[in-house]
């Protein structure tokens, strides 16, 4: 396991790292963790622009998904990305401070704060910082809307399980096109997150990078 530290210049990024939009231009992002809208509540350590970074074949790889997605009128919309080491400091440091519960009722009205590491909601090493996993969704290309997936995103709870049982016919066939069209494009998935996906084949998989988002 490799922890890198990159701290070049603010427009120059690691070998094998790309700003996701220059391949893919019309890929809506909100990164969550830029903003307020998360389970912490404030924007997160090392997310200084709402600017998505990934390494080049997992952009590659979401270009065919939205190729595909693209001739239902439908389209990728992307809440986190490559994540900086410093980040999921941070949420292990908000997850040890149990008195900070702003959020939970919007995303973990049944989770007790002090058992996110045990149900593993809270990590102290993610996917997302060797800069190959994603957190994703799909939306109508007319409206922007969010297609319904049957539970908010980072919402900590069994709704969000990719097979939970008490979906409508709806969010269960939305859940599935995404599950099918990231898996059938070189993605797996994770069970218990419909929207995280990480590239099978990621170029750096003991890699954790530190340089921040800008």
């Amino acid at each position: 396991m490799l922890l890198v530290a990159f701290l070049g210049k603010q427009d120059t990024l690691p070998e094998g790292f790309v700003y996701a939009k220059t391949i893919i231009p019309d890929l809506e992002v909100e990164l969550r963790y830029y903003s307020v809208n998360n389970f912490v509540g404030d924007t997160i350590a090392g997310y200084h622009a709402n600017t998505l970074i990934l390494t080049q074949k997992t952009v590659q790889a979401l270009k065919l998904v939205q190729q595909e997605l693209q001739e239902q009128n439908l389209c990728l919309k992307v809440f986190d990305g490559y994540r900086p080491q410093r980040a999921v400091n941070h949420f292990m440091a908000w997850a040890k401070d149990l008195n900070d519960t702003i959020n939970k009722q919007q995303f973990y009205p049944e989770v007790q704060k002090q058992h996110l590491f045990r149900e593993e909601y809270i990590a102290t090493r993610s996917g997302h910082s060797r800069g190959s996993t994603v957190d994703l969704t799909i939306i109508d290309g007319n409206t922007g809307e969010d297609l319904d997936m049957g539970s908010p995103y980072d919402f900590f709870g069994k709704p969000s399980w990719v097979h939970y049982e008490k979906l409508t016919p709806e969010q269960q066939q939305n859940r599935q096109l995404l599950q099918r069209l990231m898996l059938k494009h070189g993605f797996r998935n994770y069970t218990r997150e419909w929207w995280h996906f990480t590239l099978k084949d990621e170029p750096f998989p003991k890699t954790y990078f530190d340089f921040e988002i800008r």
